[in-house]
């Protein structure tokens, strides 16, 4: 091979994995956004979505928490609203005069199942019965 053909392959395969990595990369994980069901009771579209909160133990805690993707704390704005509080399940919003409380809530997924008692009519467990004698001599 000679070195125009060289380069020219190099060239190639530098174009290629320059455009290969410039493609978005998507978590093969993730359902389909169609199968995505919204949490019953969450924000309307727009609104901000309250995704995680961090209060540290003990007094004068650190408290973060995560809305839109957006690690904020109190003082901090958010959506053009000042966070003013936060708890380990709600953080409180001011935007003008008006307060919002984001809360943290499970998707209906993540709600567990209620126990399922024992049932009245399940035969109760046998005794254990005595082992047979042994075999050969006649008591």
């Amino acid at each position: 091979m000679d070195d125009n053909m060289k380069r020219l392959l190099m060239s190639l395969l530098f174009a290629t994995a320059n455009s290969a990595g410039a493609q978005a990369v998507q978590d093969p994980t993730r359902p389909p956004q169609a199968l995505i069901k919204p949490v019953a009771g969450a924000a309307s579209a727009g609104a901000p979505q309250l995704q995680s909160i961090l209060v540290a133990r003990g007094p004068g805690g650190r408290r973060v928490a995560v809305i839109d993707g957006n690690m904020v704390r109190v003082g901090d704005m958010v959506s053009g609203a000042r966070v003013t509080g936060m708890t380990a399940t709600a953080v409180q919003l001011q935007r003008g005069g008006k307060r919002e409380t984001l809360k943290m809530t499970a998707p209906e997924d993540d709600v567990p199942a209620p126990a399922i008692p024992a049932s009245s009519s399940a035969a109760p467990a046998a005794a254990p019965s005595a082992p047979p004698p042994p075999a050969g001599k006649p008591e």
